[in-house]
C-alpha cells in the first residue's frame, strides 16, 4: 500500500511541529483516544509533512488499560511539559477513580504553567475537579450530565458536541474527539487540510462547538409530533421541580385528556408514568456516578418525601436506593 496520498494538501511548513501530549487514564475510552490520534496522523500524511508529533504517558509510566481490555504501553510517566505543548487528558470508565491524587496534582501543575489542556469523553470531570474548569464552559458525555451538574456548579456546562473555553477544552466521547481535531487542525493549517482528513477518515458530517451531542427528542422516541416533543422537553428540563399534566397540556395549548391520549399512543404510558421514569433515571445516574446522599438524590429529583422516592424506585428498579448506592460502592472498591 502506498506511503503517501496521491494528493497532497500544500500548507506552509511550521518552525516546528506542534506537540500533543496524551494522558491515558485506567480504563480510558479507546474510540476517543484513538480518534484524536488519527486524525493528527491523517493530516501529517495529508500535508506530507510532520504538523503534529505526539507522546502518550500516564500515571506509572509503563502501561495504561481501556476499558475494552487492551493495554498500551506508555512513553512515560507524568512529567514535564513544554508550554507549547497541548496536553490531552483520556477518560473513560469509572473516572472519578481513575482522577487520583497524583494525576491532579500535576494537572495543576501544568496548567499553572499556562499549558493548553483539555479532556476527551469523561475526562472533563478530571478537568473540573482539578479546578480547572471554574467559570468556564466546558462539556462531557450526555450519562455523565447529571452527576456533573451536581458536584461542578461553577462550571458552565453545555450539551455541545466539545467545547473550547480559552486554554482549556473538552469533548462529549465518541466520535466528538475527530470534530475537536479537525477545529485545531482548520485552526492551524487552514479548511482545506481539514477537509481532507475528515474525507479520509469517511467523516461526512464535521460538526461544530454549536452541534448538540444528544440527538433530537423526536428522533430518540420514534415520534415526530411536534406538541408531545414539546412537554417531553419540559418535561426533562423540570426533574427537580416537576410540573403537573394539567400544567404541561396547558403549555402547549392542550387540554390535560387530551396529552393522555397522545402519550397513550405513541409512547403505551400515561405523562405522569413517563415523567416519574425520567426522574428516577436521573436518580439512577446519580446515586451511581455522585457521592450524594440518598436524601438529596431525592430532593434533587422532585421527591420530597424520602420514603416516597425509595418505594418509586423500588418499584421500577428492584431495589431500593440505598442498596443501589452499596452495590455501587462494592463495584468502585474491586
Amino acid at each position: 500500500m502506498a506511503q503517501h496520498p496521491t494528493q497532497t494538501i500544500d500548507v506552509e511548513a511550521p518552525d516546528a511541529p506542534r506537540r500533543f501530549v496524551f494522558v491515558l487514564l485506567d480504563q480510558f475510552t479507546l474510540l476517543c483516544y484513538s480518534c484524536a490520534v488519527e486524525s493528527l496522523r491523517l493530516a501529517n500524511r495529508m500535508a506530507d509533512q510532520p504538523l503534529y508529533e505526539w507522546r502518550v504517558i500516564g500515571e506509572g509510566g509503563e502501561v495504561a488499560e481501556c476499558s475494552a481490555g487492551t493495554a498500551f504501553r506508555l512513553d512515560g510517566d507524568l512529567e514535564d511539559v513544554a508550554r507549547g505543548d497541548t496536553v490531552v487528558i483520556c477518560g473513560g470508565v469509572d473516572v472519578a477513580k481513575a482522577t487520583t491524587k497524583p494525576v491532579l496534582n500535576w494537572m495543576r501543575k501544568t496548567a499553572r504553567r499556562g499549558v493548553a489542556m483539555g479532556g476527551l469523553c469523561t475526562a472533563g470531570y478530571s478537568l473540573a475537579k482539578a479546578g480547572l474548569l471554574d467559570g468556564k464552559k466546558a462539556t462531557i458525555h450526555w450519562e455523565n450530565q447529571d452527576s456533573f451538574v451536581e458536584e461542578f456548579e461553577e462550571v458552565e456546562l453545555t450539551k455541545s458536541v466539545f467545547v473550547v473555553d480559552g486554554k482549556t477544552f473538552t469533548t462529549a466521547g465518541g466520535t466528538a474527539s475527530i470534530d475537536l481535531m479537525l477545529k485545531f487542525i482548520a485552526d492551524d493549517h487552514g479548511e482545506e487540510l481539514a477537509g481532507a482528513v475528515a474525507d479520509q477518515l469517511i467523516y461526512t458530517t464535521i460538526r461544530t462547538d454549536q452541534d448538540t451531542q444528544r440527538l433530537s427528542v423526536p428522533t430518540r422516541i420514534g415520534v415526530r409530533h411536534p406538541k408531545l416533543s414539546s412537554v417531553i422537553q419540559m418535561m426533562e428540563n423540570y426533574i427537580e421541580e416537576p410540573k403537573s399534566p394539567s400544567l404541561l397540556a396547558k403549555e402547549v395549548d392542550m387540554y390535560t385528556r387530551q396529552l393522555e391520549r397522545l402519550f397513550r399512543r405513541y409512547l403505551n404510558r400515561s405523562p405522569k408514568r413517563y415523567y416519574m421514569e425520567l426522574r428516577l433515571q436521573k436518580a439512577r445516574n446519580l446515586l451511581m456516578q455522585t457521592d450524594m446522599s440518598v436524601i438529596n438524590v431525592a430532593l434533587a429529583c422532585g421527591f420530597a418525601s424520602p420514603s416516597h422516592f425509595s418505594k418509586c424506585y423500588r418499584a421500577q428498579y428492584n431495589t431500593t436506593p440505598y442498596r443501589e448506592r452499596g452495590a455501587q460502592a462494592g463495584r468502585l472498591a474491586i
